[in-house]
């Protein structure tokens, strides 16, 4: 009872330590870093559901230990392909103001307006578009995963005209992925309009980090 116990409070600690990581610190120069946050969290989640579907003491700590070997491996294979599949879109994407973030579980590939589009407007500017069929031809190259094209705005104007355009200028930037070949089942584009500030709505630069466009890659296995 006592290791059962310990176990799961030491499985709630690696799930929390691995989720409070921000993302800001990810060092493009340790390409094991996701790999052994993907394993602690496996680990975590397995040794976690071993436990509860365990019926007695001995029975909880044995599926926790199977469950914790388990998650680890799933969850150390999910984070090293994830490290690949951002080095690799670092290096085919030639737009220096693109930026690529490993979350853990997820790619997050954010774009902002300036380079996308002009005001105003959802039609997607031609010096774009190459590295959007770099993201493209990556996602052909790691097709166990699926795509969030998700468009973002600042608060100026309505709140329903930015909605809307949010939604266009997603839909434009899902279009060109389709267009690299990307299976259309596998991409879903939606706006968020002026919903999910990542910065001061009260600055003229804060308002340009949140005029934006973000590509999640999102491991289906």
């Amino acid at each position: 009872m006592r290791f059962t116990t310990l176990l799961t409070g030491g499985t709630a600690a690696a799930i929390l330590l691995a989720a409070c990581t921000p993302v800001d610190q990810y060092n493009p120069n340790d390409p094991n870093q996701r790999t052994r946050q993907g394993a602690l969290t496996g680990a975590g989640v397995g040794a976690l559901a071993g436990a509860l579907t365990g019926e007695g003491g001995i029975d909880k700590r044995d599926r926790a230990i199977v469950g914790a070997v388990a998650g680890g491996l799933i969850g150390g294979m999910v984070g090293s392909n994830l490290d690949q599949q951002a080095a690799e879109l670092d290096r085919a994407i030639v737009n220096d103001r693109v930026r690529v973030i490993n979350e853990g579980n997820q790619l997050r590939v954010i774009m902002p307006e300036g380079i996308l589009f002009a005001v105003d407007s959802a039609s997607v500017n031609p010096g774009i578009i190459g590295d959007l069929y770099a993201v493209a031809d990556n996602l052909n190259r790691h097709p166990d995963s699926r795509v969030e094209v998700i468009g973002h705005t600042d608060n100026t104007g309505a709140a329903a005209y930015n909605f809307d355009l949010s939604q266009r200028r997603a839909s434009a930037v899902g279009a060109i992925i389709r267009d690299g070949g990307v299976a259309p089942g596998r991409i879903a584009a939606f706006g968020q309009g002026e919903n999910q500030p990542v910065a001061s709505n009260l600055t003229p630069e804060g308002r340009a980090q949140n005029r934006r466009v973000e590509i999640l890659i999102i491991p289906t296995r």
